[in-house]
């Protein structure tokens, strides 16, 4: 008797093409809700770019121009980058509020969104540095590192407590207390007024994290060695020193010969 055929055996190449199926569909949707994703971010961005356009033309057009190119009043901001607007307007030195030596720091005139927008819009325009990252923004760095780095670049003109300085024609440097650690970063990476700047290949992103964490260091551990004399520096301080110290000194000499005789 013949032997019947077995019945409901899977051909060799069924679960090849199950395993096909199966990432065709899990990739399409995939690529579906991606798409949609994107798509979302962009026009999130483009509506911000829009806002950031409008922005510009009511409040900064007048002096900068309506093309960013700059004007008699005010530079180019062709390639400034998002990170030059984020720090300019973020701590209210723009718009300026008179014309001077430099731009003042004032409470700002915008929301953060706001600023979120004029920054994205000038960005949008020509290249140029971004907003940092918040990783490098913590503080958690190397703060030996930071106190030499910051010794070396920036104490001739900010006092090496970040006190701050004077400069020529009426300009100075401004004290580095309670800043917050974007405006540092960005000024570092912008130079903004009389500030030179400090690229990746100056200052590394890890040694500016480092500068970061030092600031906060004297943030959190203010006059570490004792009486401060308002930070005005080893010069004034030594001048200080001698007229004072070596006063006391001749006074009470004359003192003591006075009440012998």
């Amino acid at each position: 008797m013949a032997k019947k055929k077995a019945t409901g055996r899977r051909h060799p190449l069924a679960s090849v093409t199950l395993l096909l199926v199966g990432l065709l569909a899990t990739g399409g949707v995939y690529a579906l809700f991606t798409s949609s994703a994107t798509a979302e971010t962009n026009a999130s961005q483009e509506a911000l770019i829009e806002e950031g356009g409008k922005l510009f033309a009511a409040n900064c057009a007048s002096c900068h121009g309506m093309a960013l190119q700059g004007t008699s009043q005010a530079p180019s901001l062709i390639g400034v980058g998002a990170a030059s607007v984020d720090f300019q307007v973020g701590t209210g030195r723009m718009p300026m509020a008179y014309t001077g030596p430099q731009a003042e720091v004032k409470p700002p005139q915008f929301t953060e969104d706001q600023i979120a927008a004029l920054a994205a819009y000038v960005a949008s325009r020509a290249p140029g540095p971004a907003i940092p990252d918040e990783s490098l923004l913590q503080g958690d760095g190397d703060a030996a590192i930071g106190a030499e780095l910051f010794r070396i670049n920036c104490a001739m003109c900010h006092n090496v407590a970040g006190a701050g300085g004077a400069l020529t024609e009426g300009k100075y440097a401004p004290h580095l207390s309670d800043i917050e650690p974007a405006y540092v970063y960005e000024a570092m990476i912008t130079g903004p007024q009389n500030m030179p700047v400090f690229n990746d290949h100056n200052i590394s992103p890890e040694n500016k994290a480092n500068i970061i964490t030092y600031l906060k260091f004297l943030d959190d551990n203010p006059e570490p060695g004792g009486l401060g004399l308002g930070n005005i520096g080893p010069v004034s301080e030594g001048l200080f020193i001698w007229i004072f110290g070596l006063g006391a000194i001749v006074a009470i000499t004359v003192w003591l010969t006075a009440k012998s005789n």
